[in-house]
């Protein structure tokens, strides 16, 4: 990898802020897998405002390309304690949600997940990632279903009628594997 084609990257990350920027970077990505280091490494850098762009882009790569993020799901979970950014933190838990969960950093992302349900100043989006990667947790740890019932109820009446809507869903997922 040149110095040219990360100085690149970085152009087309700041060329824009939208949907479409992230598509382009994305389409990168398809052209070059070859990039997905280095774009991985951009992200990981927290640059802004080049990191938060290419997060979009590695996201929105990685869901019709579900392996690349498979070596992501061990450094994502250790490294989203110290995101600044919500854009950093809803796209690292999106990724996160539709992954294998990590083994070695398991607790920490569990940690994180409630405390991302339980700080009211967070966007739906990053509320809603977590409740489903605390569900996903609780299939391998049946001891965290009722923390999670009782985080999820007690939140309900402050939240979106989003987080509200998803938090419906999983309730019923968990009252159903209580049994």
């Amino acid at each position: 990898m040149t110095s040219r084609e990360i100085d690149e990257i970085r152009r087309i990350a700041c060329s824009g802020m939208g949907r479409e920027n992230a598509d382009r970077l994305a389409d990168l990505l398809e052209q070059r897998p070859d990039l997905f280091d280095v774009m991985t490494g951009l992200f990981f850098t927290e640059e802004e405002p080049v990191s938060r762009r290419v997060v979009w882009a590695i996201d929105l790569y990685t869901e019709s390309h579900p392996d690349a993020l498979l070596p992501l799901v061990e450094p994502l979970a250790k490294a989203l304690s110290r995101f600044r950014h919500s854009a950093l933190i809803r796209h690292s838990l999106r990724m996160l949600s539709r992954s294998p969960l990590p083994a070695e950093n398991l607790g920490m992302l569990i940690s994180f997940c409630f405390d991302r349900l339980l700080y009211t100043k967070d966007p739906p989006a990053v509320k809603v990632h977590a409740m489903e990667i605390l569900y996903r947790a609780t299939r391998q740890e049946p001891g965290l279903r009722q923390e999670l019932i009782d985080t999820i109820e007690w939140r309900f009446p402050e939240e979106s009628a989003g987080v509200r809507c998803r938090g419906e869903k999983i309730l019923k997922r968990l009252y159903r594997d209580i049994g």
